[in-house]
């Protein structure tokens, strides 16, 4: 529940602070002073859009903050959910800015709009006259019927296999469409992949094909330069590995006397021996190199092709030309294996849908038989409510398919006569009639809703006499129940049923025009009714009339 609220700079309202408490409280005031103020601004608080012009003139921001005890309301596991601290107190802080940037806090920790209007939903319904357009939404209709089934667990685990049904359709979508362009895409997929397995290109082969084209164009200088170079090592003039025989064999005789000479002779031994080796591998090379028109003309088709290939799929290597290869060859496997996997898909789809099928069945049977006891106990309601011909049937349709809420399409139909057949609640209502069907509906839902503060806003416009003391008692009621119930209201006999009396009014200051909410004491009470009995003259009979409803309370 609502325990205390503190407001600064918003609207009207310079600075007010407000304890409130559990059962059913009343708040009153002259129209314009200032409750639809205090009642944005709790909105504000919930998650509601924040607007800089809601800003009080002359502030820098606005700030309101509220303590709500949450401790008997189950709300621990959407604490957890949203990594919040739980300690049955939850204190809510909303702030807007004059440049329109808003924060929002709960317990201190920085929270989304998304996430403050989600909380606020569990903390707090406000009732205002246009909410009573959600009796003709079948969306709520719904869910009304499922507050009352109390079957909270098996709507869970159905909108779980629902969403994973959906996801698993959407797949099978995917994976059709896939498989439908890539089978435009077949035969082109298959002469793409056919041409370059036939051209069969190896890894590293272009690199080496180039070499070879090189040597095969300049086979002659290469040979001519490779057997010049062993002329001059191992010719007949100018004998280099002859020379380096001869020296070292003149150091090695020498060695004796010259104890130098021995290392330097093994030094050009071992320079004779790499020479000679050397020599003999450059005269290998040279036999070796032959130029072959052929095979000059082979590597040229041959790079040529794979040039072509590259400029073709626009790459800048042979691997990319590979891996090219391979792309082609696993979407073609992808196209020979998609029949499977649909068909796979399509058989878990069908097993997940009869799931489904059986839970929303259950789904169906806890309706119906929440319909009989709302039928029943809305009659009830409305009858002493000024009703008394009131009629109302809970109609039962069938989806085309699965929906996020099962496969029921409800409409609540009403007749306020005997005479008239029930029709659409939404068609035939009049505003008053509305009023006190959806003031009912709330009363019957209050509990398995397990809201802590219901909050009324002029739910009683248009009504008087014994039906507003009625519909007050049935708000009283819903404030005995472990809950807090508000009533914004213009009413007497409303007003003398709350626990507790809070007025709204507007004062001059010295800072101008402001809004206040206070809270009446006994005879600030009695004055108030009389006022809204009487109006600004006050009158003893006014005045006994309001201590005898306060009385009666």
């Amino acid at each position: 529940m609502l325990k205390h609220i503190s407001i600064r700079n918003f609207a009207l309202i310079e600075r007010v602070d407000v304890d409130f408490s559990m059962g059913f409280s009343v708040i009153t005031g002259e129209t314009g002073h200032g409750k639809s103020v205090f009642l944005g601004a709790i909105s504000m608080l919930l998650g509601q859009r924040s607007d800089a012009k809601a800003i009080r003139e002359g502030a820098e921001r606005c700030v309101i903050e509220g303590c709500f005890d949450i401790s008997d309301f189950a709300m621990q596991g959407w604490f957890e959910e949203n990594d919040l601290e739980y300690d049955g107190e939850c204190i809510v802080r909303r702030e807007v800015m004059v440049s329109g940037r808003s924060r929002a806090f709960v317990n201190d920790t920085p929270v989304s709009v998304a996430q403050l209007k989600e909380l606020g939903a569990r903390l707090v319904d406000i009732h205002s006259q246009h909410q009573n357009l959600l009796l003709g939404d079948k969306n709520y209709q719904l869910r009304v019927l499922d507050i009352l089934s109390g079957k909270n667990a098996l709507l869970e685990n159905y909108r779980k296999q629902y969403d994973v049904y959906q996801s698993l359709n959407n797949e099978l979508k995917r994976l059709r469409e896939v498989l439908e362009n890539s089978r435009r895409d077949e035969d082109w997929l298959r002469f793409q992949l056919e041409e370059l397995e036939s051209a069969a290109i190896n890894d590293g082969e272009l690199e080496s094909l180039e070499q070879e084209v090189q040597e095969l164009s300049h086979a002659e200088d290469i040979q001519a330069a490779l057997y010049g170079v062993c002329s001059g090592i191992d010719g007949d003039e100018n004998n280099l590995l002859q020379a380096l025989r001869e020296s070292a064999n003149a150091l090695s005789r020498v060695s004796a006397h010259y104890g130098a000479a021995a290392e330097l002779s093994d030094r050009l031994e071992n320079c004779y021996i790499e020479l000679k080796d050397c020599c003999s591998e450059i005269a290998q090379r040279a036999e070796r190199v032959q130029y072959s028109p052929e095979r000059l003309e082979f590597v040229e088709r041959r790079l040529a092709l794979i040039y072509d290939l590259m400029k073709k799929h626009r790459v800048e290597s042979v691997e990319a030309l590979l891996e090219l290869a391979a792309g082609f060859a696993a979407r073609l496997d992808k196209i020979e294996c998609g029949d499977d996997d649909i068909r796979d898909l399509e058989r878990r789809i069908d097993i997940l849908g009869k799931e489904l099928a059986a839970l929303a069945g259950e789904i169906t049977e806890a309706r119906k038989a929440s319909a009989g006891y709302l039928q029943t106990e809305i009659v009830s309601l409305l009858v002493n409510l000024g009703m008394p011909m009131i009629r109302f049937v809970v109609d039962f349709a069938v989806t085309d398919g699965f929906t996020p809420l099962g496969c029921d399409v409800v409409t609540f139909l009403f007749s306020a006569n005997s005479s008239s057949a029930p029709q659409p609640l939404c068609d035939v209502a009049s505003g008053g009639e509305m009023a006190r069907v959806m003031l009912a509906l709330k009363s019957l839902v209050a509990s398995g809703a397990n809201q802590p503060t219901l909050i009324f806003d002029e739910v009683d416009t248009g009504v008087s006499g014994v039906l507003a003391e009625r519909m007050g008692r049935m708000m009283q009621q819903m404030g005995c129940a472990n809950r807090q119930v508000l009533s914004i209201t213009h009413l007497p006999q409303v007003a003398a049923l709350g626990s507790r009396h809070y007025k709204v009014h507007k004062e001059e200051t010295a800072n101008g025009t402001v809004t206040d909410i206070v809270e009446l004491e006994q005879q600030e009470r009695v004055r108030e009714i009389a006022q809204m009995m009487s109006g600004e003259v006050l009158t003893d009979a006014a005045m006994n009339a309001a201590n005898l409803l306060l009385s009666q309370s």
